[in-house]
């Protein structure tokens, strides 16, 4: 790649503190060497007479800025005045307003996407708000190039609604940060880098991907980094560098490399559960914007921003259909589907088993595996009807995955490793298969090794995933699949398109490789007398037992 990297410099909330910031630079630039941008977002001016004062050095030319500056528009009524018009234009030598929303295109080809100030719910906005027209006037013109893959940088005042999703949680209060609007653009757009203020703190977001794994083709990561006030009291970070390359100028395969610590696209749910009568997923920008525009409650711009609490759109739906608004009524719980036939394994059905069942939660519970690899070899499952892992609603999730951290550190004890797979492929409830394989047999990349070398035999490619993948972006409902998940995190995953072998996941943990027990591979083979069930059962629900929490819940 012969193309030298852009060095740039970002900064939070100015506040007409130019002085203070300008001195940082400098300082940076005599340690460091020269940047070629600094790009500020949130309020770069003050409404004090000092912050005046100092602005006006700079407007007369008495002082000049040590580096080429980019700034948003106002996000504050206050600050208006420093503006001449809506577009940009240069304030001071060195200092140039982008606009009210835009695209600037360096000589480079760095591409930097803009949108100043807050969100307004009213057409025409206020001066210092955008409305639902500017996002959709500047999302249409990109998405029209068939080329388009994102954009270089997207410098906008207000967060995100969402961006922590999947990720590290930021120092704010996240139920009044953010914006929906916003978030909808970032997932439009794309950004390899996306800055944001005016919440008074330093948040860098973990790297999002911009596809869906398997199914989509690989494209380049997003990070969103939230920078604080120029000179706050916390020391919190306020400048951030950073060197990019023009995605224009870039390979392909560089351009898509995946960090290792990726994690799902935190707005993809959001797109997904969008209101309104449009389709799942608009492929216009007019389409996708088309529930910013409703002409929401109490008109106007957010004022302030913090510690505002915005209704939800199903709340502005409720409003127009003429019902009260409720906010605190609980969301209601998907209901598990209905078997069509008896099913062995609905813990209210008269066909369970129930002389093996360990523990039972609130949704879910754990039983002893009918003939089972191991003696602590156990399944996990709902307690309603459900097929498999990516149809379970969200506090099933949760419940589940309470059981699998607790039977890890329960095996953990034992020292040994957890192995668990699903197979969602001629079953109707959902097993998870929990297999413990001693520590000193195997070591985790001797698992993950015996999986990829007997699917190879078998013609079948089980592919790694990344470990903050979401099931459900991979394999939608009704997708057949087997899944595996060792004890180091890793993942591995196969899309079953048909013959698959039923008791694959038994046929690796038994080989000689693993647990060298070949004979235990199918569990027809295993079957015990109900007395040595019983005894097996009594044994692990005393062992367990210190590590249920079903029985402090």
């Amino acid at each position: 790649m012969g193309e030298q990297p852009l060095r740039i410099l970002a900064c939070g909330d100015v506040e007409g503190r130019i002085n203070a910031v300008f001195n940082r630079v400098r300082t940076i630039q005599k340690k460091s060497g020269q940047f070629d941008l600094l790009l500020c977002v949130g309020d770069f001016f003050g409404s004090s007479p000092e912050a005046q004062v100092e602005w006006q050095e700079y407007k007369s030319g008495a002082k000049k800025a040590p580096i080429h500056t980019y700034i948003l528009g106002a996000a504050s009524q206050e600050t208006l005045r420093f503006f001449p018009s809506a577009d940009g234009c240069e304030l001071a030598d060195n200092i140039t307003y982008l606009g009210r929303r835009g695209v600037f295109t360096g000589a480079s080809g760095l591409q930097i996407a803009y949108v100043s100030g807050r969100e307004g719910h009213q057409d025409p906005a206020p001066a210092h708000c955008f409305s639902p027209k500017d996002l959709t006037q500047l999302v249409e013109p990109l998405h029209s190039n068939n080329k388009f893959r994102g954009v270089d940088i997207l410098l906008t005042s207000e967060w995100p609604r969402g961006v922590w999703q999947y990720a590290n949680s930021p120092e704010v209060n996240t139920k009044f940060c953010g914006t929906n609007s916003i978030a909808h653009l970032a997932n439009k757009l794309k950004p390899r880098y996306h800055f944001a203020a005016i919440e008074g703190v330093y948040y860098e977001r973990l790297p999002y991907r911009n596809h869906v794994v398997l199914q989509e083709n690989t494209q380049h990561v997003s990070r969103f980094i939230a920078l604080a006030t120029v000179n706050n009291s916390e020391k919190r970070k306020y400048l951030y560098a950073f060197n990019i390359v023009p995605m224009k100028s870039m390979e392909i395969s560089e351009l898509i490399k995946q960090p290792q610590d990726v994690t799902e696209n935190p707005y993809r749910r959001m797109a997904r559960e969008k209101p309104g009568p449009g389709p799942p997923d608009p492929e216009t920008a007019s389409q996708f914007f088309f529930d910013l525009g409703s002409k929401q409650h109490g008109g106007g711009c957010g004022q302030g921003g913090r510690g505002r609490k915005r209704p939800s759109d199903g709340e502005f739906d409720r409003q127009r259909q003429g019902q009260p608004w409720d906010s605190e009524k609980p969301k209601q719980p998907r209901r598990p589907a209905q078997p069509s036939g008896p099913c062995w394994f609905c813990l209210a059905s008269p066909q369970v088993e129930k002389h093996l069942v360990i523990s039972i939660g609130t949704h879910c519970y754990m039983a002893l595996a009918k003939g089972s690899l191991t003696p602590q070899h156990v399944l996990v499952l709902p307690i309603g009807h459900y097929q498999s892992v990516v149809e379970l609603s969200s506090d099933v999730v949760e419940e589940l995955d309470r059981y699998k951290k607790a039977v890890r550190t329960f095996y953990k004890s034992k020292g040994q490793r957890c192995v668990l797979f699903e197979r969602n492929y001629r079953s109707q409830h959902l097993q998870l298969q929990v297999v413990p394989v001693p520590e000193n047999k195997c070591t985790s990349e001797d698992i993950k090794e015996a999986f990829m070398v007997h699917a190879q035999e078998q013609n079948m490619e089980l592919m790694e995933i990344p470990q903050h993948t979401d099931l459900k972006q991979i394999a939608p409902p009704g997708t057949p699949y087997f899944y595996v998940e060792l004890d180091s995190g890793e993942k591995l995953f196969y899309r079953i398109q048909k013959n698959f072998p039923l008791q694959f996941g038994r046929e690796v943990l038994a080989s000689e490789a693993l647990l060298n027990i070949p004979e235990r591979a199918d569990w027809r083979e295993c079957k015990q007398s109900r007395e040595e069930e019983d005894s097996l059962s009594k044994q692990l629900r005393d062992d367990f037992q210190p590590y249920d929490f079903a029985l402090e819940d």
